[in-house]
């Protein structure tokens, strides 16, 4: 194993709290930077109390940590760059996840599907869109949940895609008739990579509510999900963990997105598998050596938003095997994700 070594994590969200606590299990010392001072890492590590692209906070952390890490794409690669010799992730991974014209430039390249897509730089090309046909239109950068994208069928909805174009350029995709929404964790050490089982999520409001590990699809489309996301990581030549977004349609596989980091979707991994998503992302960036993981139990991981705070404390006395995981956030918003719980079982209809 790795001696100790000073990990410092730009966000300090539930993701980086995570990370920060399977880095203290392993031995090191974490440190991380957010502007809130009471973001959910600060329970768990030493804190810079400062914004994302403050260049001399960025340069303070730099300077006291071995290794740089992000929790979440909305970093400055900018503010970064000085000192990518330490961000074993790199910053073209963080570039190419923050802006959908690289991601799906990035995945055609790597030898995986993706919907049929056009790049929507002008109005003039948001004209050549073919009514007949459902589409999405999403901004390059900046969106997330569904905040920054339109469902376009009609003129009204075209109108509406317009104002969203005239800002930024955006993308277009083929609207995709998915049977099921899946994402493969996997992570890597540069060179050696290591695939969890196959995740299903089902959404509410383009939130992520409840995943099912493993997905229920079939054997063979767990296998061909798993090799998309390792061409994938292979060509990143990825430290850390990724988690791959795709679709299962009548006829294929298809990727959605990429997230650069320990994603929503594998938080069962913490109890349901011999290693979690984040015990992976910490050896990785740090250049160890991956186990094969292992699936312990089939789970259902339920995310627990600003208003099923009171349903998930209740389900949980309920409900005593149940894991759950708070991650200590001051204020309980609508729709905001306060925790997550996880139970062991294969009963899928499981809820709060």
């Amino acid at each position: 194993m790795t001696k100790e070594k000073t990990i410092g994590i730009i966000g300090g969200g539930q993701l980086g709290q995570m990370m920060a606590i399977s880095a203290i299990y392993l031995g090191h010392k974490v440190i991380t930077l957010d502007p809130d001072p009471n973001c959910p890492a600060s329970q768990v590590a030493e804190q810079i109390v400062a914004k994302y692209d403050d260049t001399v906070a960025i340069a303070k952390l730099a300077a006291r940590s071995d290794v740089l890490t992000y929790e979440f794409e909305n970093v400055s690669a900018d503010a970064l760059a000085p000192y990518e010799d330490k961000i074993p992730q790199g910053l073209d991974l963080l570039r190419i996840s923050q802006n959908r014209i690289f991601e799906k430039e990035f995945l055609t390249k790597a030898g995986v599907k993706v919907a049929p897509y056009t790049v929507i730089n002008t109005l003039e090309d948001l004209n050549d869109l073919d009514l007949s046909k459902k589409h999405v239109v999403k901004t390059a950068t900046g969106g997330y949940d569904g905040h920054g994208q339109v469902v376009v069928e009609n003129v009204v909805d075209w109108e509406e895609a317009r104002d969203l174009a005239d800002l930024q350029p955006c993308v277009s995709e083929e609207f995709v008739s998915f049977l099921k929404e899946i994402s493969v964790i996997i992570s890597g050490n540069g060179t050696e990579f290591s695939v969890f089982p196959v995740c299903e999520n089902l959404h509410q409001n383009n939130i992520l509510d409840k995943t099912i590990m493993p997905a229920r699809i079939s054997k063979y489309l767990a296998e061909e999900a798993r090799s998309m996301a390792l061409k994938i990581a292979q060509a990143l030549k990825l430290s850390g963990t990724l988690c791959v977004e795709m679709f299962v349609t009548n006829h294929d596989i298809l990727v959605n997105e990429i997230a650069p980091r320990p994603h929503n979707s594998g938080h069962a991994t913490i109890e349901a598998c011999d290693f979690s998503q984040f015990d992976l992302h910490i050896r990785g960036i740090l250049g160890e050596p991956l186990p094969k993981v292992a699936l312990l139990s089939p789970a259902v991981m339920l995310q627990v938003l600003g208003q099923d705070l009171s349903a998930a404390q209740h389900f949980a006395t309920e409900n005593p095997s149940a894991h759950l995981h708070l991650y200590g956030k001051i204020e309980a918003k609508e729709n905001r994700k306060m925790g997550h719980v996880t139970v062991l079982t294969d009963d899928c209809a499981i809820s709060l």
